[in-house]
Parts: C-alpha cells; sequence; structure tokens
C-alpha cells in the first residue's frame, strides 16, 4: 500500500467526506438488519433507508456496551449482532466481562495503519509492540495496522520486561507501540541494565493517558511520542497528528458526542459522551455508546488534514476507569465489598506517582486490623488484576457522594 492512502483521504473537502459517509449508511443499515437478528430486533420499525444526515442518525436508538454483554450472554457468542459467518471471521477474542469480539477479515481490520503513520511511523521500521495479545485484541490492533503500513513487528507483549530490554538492544527497533507508562519502564530498566535501548526513536501509546510530564521526558531523550483513542470493539477512533491539537478522528467512522444517559448531540465544545458508528461489515456497530467522555474541537487541524477533531479521553460517563490500560469498573469494588463481611463500603482512588498510575482503596470497617488489609489488597489483585494500596478507615469517613471510583489524575 502506498503511503498516500494513510494521509490524502484525510485532507479531502470535509463537507464531501460527510456527504460521501453517509451515503454509505444505509446500505450498512440494510445489510446489519438482513444479517443480522440482534440489528433487526434493535432497529424494527425503523426508516433505515433515510439515514443520510447526522439528524436522522441521532434519532436511532445507541447500543450500550452492557447491553451488547447482556445479549452475548443470552445468545452467545455474540448476541446475534454478527452480520455474517463465524467462518469470516480471522480470529476471536475474549475481552474482560467476558465480551467476545471478531476480528474482520482484511489487512488493516482495525483501522490503525493511518494512526501509526501520523505518528511518523514508515515502512522499513521494526516496531515493537508491548500490547497484550493474550485473549483480547490489543496487540493486534497496531500490529495488523503496522504490517499494512510495511513495517515489520516484534509482538513483544505485556510484561518480561528483562528479555524486552534484550530484544531492543539486539533487535534495535525504531518504534514502540504501547501503554504511556510501560515505555517509561522499558527504557529505565535498559538503563539500569547498562544497555543500548537507543532504537528507539517514535512510539504511538495508548490505553491510558500520555500526560505533558511523561511526554516531555520522552522528548528529551529523542523520542517523539503520539497518542491514540483505541478499543477492542471498534478499533482506532481518532489519532494525534504532529501538531499535538487534538485527535482526528479516522476514516470509516461516524463520530457523535451526545448528553450522557440521552444519546441527544451536544454542540461543538460541550462535553459528552462519545457515541461510534463504524463500516464493518461483518460485526457493524450502529451508535454504540462507549462510556467515554469527549468533546469536539472547533475547526480544522493545522497539520492540514481536515476531518472532525476530538479532545480526546477526558474520563467516563459512568465511574468505569481505566488504570495501567485496564478498565475497572463499579461491580467490581462491590465484589471486594461483598467478599470480606467486615467491611461496609470503599472507595477507589486512582492517581499518580511519578510517572505510574497508582490505585489505594479506601475500605470502612468496624473491625481491628487482623490481616485485612493484606486480605483485601489480594481480592483488589484477583478481581481487577491489578496492584494497589489498602486503607483502612472507619465508619462514616469516606464522603456521601455516590463515587465508588475516584479519578484523581490530573490530564493537563
Amino acid at each position: 500500500m502506498s503511503d498516500n492512502q494513510f494521509d490524502a483521504r484525510e485532507r479531502q473537502d470535509p463537507a464531501q467526506r460527510e456527504q460521501d459517509l453517509f451515503a454509505r449508511l444505509p446500505d450498512l443499515l440494510a445489510h446489519a438488519t438482513s444479517k443480522s437478528s440482534a440489528w433487526a430486533e434493535h432497529l424494527e420499525g425503523r426508516d433505515i433507508g433515510a439515514v443520510k444526515d447526522r439528524h436522522a442518525l441521532a434519532a436511532l436508538p445507541m447500543l450500550r456496551k452492557s447491553d451488547l454483554l447482556n445479549k452475548q450472554k443470552a445468545k452467545p457468542p455474540f448476541g446475534g449482532y454478527l452480520a455474517g459467518d463465524l467462518s469470516e471471521a480471522a480470529r476471536v477474542f475474549m475481552s474482560p466481562g467476558p465480551i467476545w469480539e471478531p476480528q474482520a477479515p482484511g489487512l488493516d481490520p482495525w483501522n490503525g495503519a493511518r494512526s501509526l503513520f501520523a505518528a511518523g511511523f514508515r515502512k522499513g521500521d521494526i516496531v515493537l509492540n508491548a500490547f497484550s495479545y493474550h485473549l483480547t485484541p490489543g496487540g493486534f490492533i497496531l500490529d495488523q495496522g503496522a504490517i499494512a503500513l510495511g513495517c515489520t513487528v516484534f509482538p513483544a507483549g505485556v510484561g518480561n520486561t528483562d528479555t524486552q530490554v534484550e530484544a531492543v538492544e539486539v533487535l534495535k527497533p525504531t518504534a514502540f507501540v504501547g501503554t504511556p507508562d510501560y515505555l517509561k519502564i522499558l527504557l529505565d530498566r535498559g538503563r539500569e541494565q547498562g544497555r543500548d535501548i537507543s532504537s528507539i526513536k517514535k512510539a504511538l501509546v495508548s490505553g491510558g493517558a500520555l500526560f505533558p510530564s511523561l511526554r516531555k521526558e520522552y522528548e528529551d531523550q529523542g523520542i517523539q511520542v503520539g497518542q491514540c483513542y483505541a478499543t477492542a470493539d471498534l478499533g482506532v477512533i481518532a489519532y494525534e497528528t504532529e501538531v499535538r491539537e487534538g485527535m482526528v478522528v479516522n476514516e470509516d467512522y461516524i463520530v457523535e458526542i451526545v448528553r450522557p444517559g440521552t444519546g441527544e448531540p451536544v454542540a461543538d465544545g460541550e462535553v459528552g459522551e462519545l457515541v461510534v458508528t463504524n463500516f464493518n461489515s461483518l460485526y457493524p456497530l450502529i451508535r454504540f455508546a462507549t462510556g467515554d467522555l469527549s468533546k469536539i474541537i472547533p475547526g480544522q487541524s493545522a497539520c492540514g488534514r481536515t476531518n472532525m477533531r476530538l479532545a480526546g479521553w477526558m474520563g467516563r460517563a459512568d465511574q468505569r476507569t481505566k488504570v495501567k490500560g485496564m478498565f475497572i469498573d463499579p461491580a467490581q469494588i462491590a465484589q471486594i465489598v461483598a467478599a470480606h463481611p467486615e467491611v461496609t463500603k470503599a472507595r477507589l482512588a486512582v492517581s499518580r506517582r511519578g510517572e505510574t498510575d497508582a490505585m489505594t482503596l479506601s475500605v470502612e470497617t468496624e473491625g481491628t486490623e487482623n490481616g485485612l488489609s493484606e486480605r483485601v489488597a489480594a481480592t483488589l489483585r484477583e478481581i481487577t488484576r491489578l496492584k494497589g494500596d489498602v486503607e483502612l478507615v472507619p465508619a462514616g469517613a469516606l464522603p456521601n457522594d455516590g463515587k465508588v471510583i475516584a479519578d484523581e489524575r490530573e490530564y493537563g
């Protein structure tokens, strides 16, 4: 594929792009309702042939991830939303929930190549991919994009830091993809061991916030770092460009910002919930409510790309919070409380320690210590798959504000 494919289409007239995109929508809806029993039920009674603009699209019902999860449990594995045969899927994934996701056919099914190109990746780059290849599509999303771009991928996955540092010294990758924090861990470990890790000059990160101080630290080491916004369900929805002014929405996605709980679009610049429609013929997601908050940045990017821009991830419409690339849900905190009769209430605070996410679970209890902190910490790690501190507080000490998870990080 030529470099032009990953750049030129983003520079076309925005009104024409919008017109072209919505001209395709009735066919997508017709395909989804004819091939998928769940979409037929979901859109029953709607004049799908008339859905040719944003106003008509906004009149369709949203699909929430929680609803998709319940449908999948009732009718496994895909809840009836697969618009084709499972044999058409290149891979099948099982994300936490569990929720099942098929990989559509094609070289770049999650539209990752364009985000890599904008981050400076080019044909011939050797890319160390530190996203997880285990069960979920995380590692494959940018793996496939990098291959489509003509890069060579080292599928490092998560963990085994010493081995990865050794691989960097030997293989000399020019680029990195992974979570924002892990690149720092890799670089710090390499310096501790006296290894030559200077080959990495560019990176594309996702799965967490790239804080300004951490970006500057990377730039001071000669590494240019961009970020993209991606989900397991949809792929790469938006990405940064070299001017670092918000994130440009990717081709083949229609993005809406709606008032949480209503589905009604808000004005440009107003924070709301991100709702996305993709054009994945095997697994179409129409008005899929991500639960993430963002806003539209008015105007066009100075880089020359003309598509809509988002401010990036601005938190959750619910209290579901991403920590070190993993989502933590209030239901998981409830599980922890239920596992320990001595605990009556809990609140998880997410903060930053240096350049790393940190968690502290405060639990109300009238009991004595008696090893409770360690036991609750073990349950926290078992349920969330992340380590965190545990603080015991007396009954009534936690704020009465309805928050189960408090994100205390500063996003710059």
